[in-house]
């Protein structure tokens, strides 16, 4: 090898290692993060789906992934866009409530509820325009609130009472959208939202025709993405993530069986101050003074339930350490709905369930110039989505809960030697670990609650 070569390569790597902290790798790709709420793990099994089949030959695809604990929009949202569990990031529910005041605010009304999303935790947009990228949100849950009082660069906010979310013109229209925001206005981060096929899921159930008509939809919309991507010239420098939040099961229902009616075991205008229980199948409430123990003494006389205090809280739920989540939490078996007082419940499909319950899995597709073809990932939790992304965007990631060492095998140069990961600068200087990790059921790293990962730490 000539000199000239050599002193060429010294340069180049010294350059990589010299990259300042705190700013976007030079030539990392652009990313578009895509979230259809409620996409179950096996949804595409049963429809046609050439798009996302041609997908995952093209690119990653997952036997599927784990929500966390709480399997529900917002909670499993923010953790991915956070990298954090739930009990950090606080977001502990759909609504937004004061236990104190009795203050409850709905889902969508809570999109721009700064006070709601905003605990401490950054969220990836502020990271990476702390970093120098511009970054976008349309319709993604938290894109629309304020993180230390700086915004997201763009965000496109869901309002309530808006249009139905299965309008496939619109669906083209939005990609349209978000794909000039990288083509014309060098957006380095976008991430877009979709309310389907959680709301056909919800109101037909899992199993029913019309469920298979929208992830037919779904496959079209990714379809029409991949060609506006070519024509926008965009294949080359855009990495996609498809994903979801959850997953979705059928509503159990007399006269099949006796639905759960919580009054029956105990008065809750006595024993409770506050709750959040006609909800599906996650509740929460918080005892009158001096009655925890005979509230959660009653609860546990119920059926088809299990009652957990932050006391008896499984580690593996990461919640006991909320600040935000009312004392006393109670999780219906899969399929059933928790009523307070009486029956009035009428979906026929829902989640917040257990996040074990292949019912709750979700979907996850990627492809891009950083992604390997025609590769099937292991099963992962959600949470390591976002050291994924931080690793894409060659930024340095905040302290996170996830570990890239679940997904780098996906990326394009994975196995290749540390030190020739290190002199390419942060985009891959991203693997440390911790502490050591623990493997439950294949599915992933649980690590403790205080033991946080940062994904561009060097060793």
């Amino acid at each position: 090898m000539s000199s000239a070569v050599l002193l060429l390569l010294a340069t180049l790597l010294a350059a990589g290692a010299a990259a300042p902290k705190g700013r976007a790798a030079h030539g990392a790709k652009a990313l578009l993060l895509i979230s259809f709420d409620g996409f179950r793990w096996d949804y595409d099994l049963d429809v046609d789906t050439p798009h996302l089949d041609r997908m995952a030959l093209d690119g990653v695809k997952a036997k599927y992934i784990t929500p966390p604990m709480l399997t529900m929009t917002s909670p499993s949202h923010f953790t991915t866009i956070t990298g954090r569990w739930v009990e950090d990031h606080e977001v502990v529910h759909n609504m937004m409530f004061n236990a104190t005041t009795n203050q409850k605010v709905p889902h969508k009304e809570t999109m721009r509820r700064s006070e709601w999303w905003d605990n401490g935790v950054l969220p990836l947009w502020i990271t990476a325009q702390k970093q120098g990228l511009k970054a976008g949100s349309f319709y993604y849950p938290g894109g629309g609130a304020t993180y230390g009082g700086r915004a997201v660069d763009r965000a496109v906010v869901e309002e309530g009472g808006g249009p139905p979310d299965d309008n496939e013109t619109e669906w083209r229209q939005n990609v349209d959208t978000v794909l000039s925001w990288f083509s014309e206005e060098d957006f380095r981060l976008v991430t877009l939202y979709y309310g389907e096929p959680d709301n056909v899921g919800h109101m037909r159930g899992p199993d029913h025709p019309d469920r298979k008509v929208i992830v037919a939809q779904i496959d079209r919309t990714l379809g029409y993405l991949r060609e506006q991507m070519e024509r926008r010239g965009l294949s080359e420098r855009l990495n996609v993530i498809v994903t979801s939040d959850h997953g979705m099961t059928t509503v159990k229902k007399r006269p099949l069986v006796d639905e759960i009616v919580l009054n029956k075991y105990l008065n809750l205008i006595k024993l409770a101050s506050f709750e959040i229980l006609d909800y599906g199948g996650f509740g929460i409430l918080t005892p009158r003074p001096g009655k925890e123990a005979q509230v959660v003494e009653a609860l546990a006389m119920a059926p088809n339930l299990t009652v957990y205090t932050k006391e008896n809280m499984p580690q593996s739920f990461h919640l006991a350490r909320s600040r935000r989540l009312p004392p006393v939490v109670v999780m219906a078996d899969l399929g059933f709905n928790l009523n307070s007082r009486f029956i009035v419940y009428v979906n026929k499909g829902d989640h917040g369930f257990h996040n074990g319950e292949m019912d709750m899995k979700m979907i996850f597709r990627a492809f891009g110039p950083d992604f390997k073809r025609n590769f099937v990932s292991e099963p992962f939790d959600s949470v390591h989505i976002y050291p994924l992304m931080c690793r894409l965007l060659g930024i340095r990631a905040e302290p996170n809960n996830g570990s890239l060492e679940l997904t780098a095998d996906m990326l394009v140069g994975a196995g290749e030697d540390r030190r020739g990961a290190l002199a390419r600068g942060p985009a891959l200087a991203v693997i440390r670990r911790v502490c050591s990790v623990r493997q439950e059921d294949g599915e992933g790293a649980r690590r403790p609650p205080w033991a946080w990962h940062s994904s561009s730490s060097t060793p």
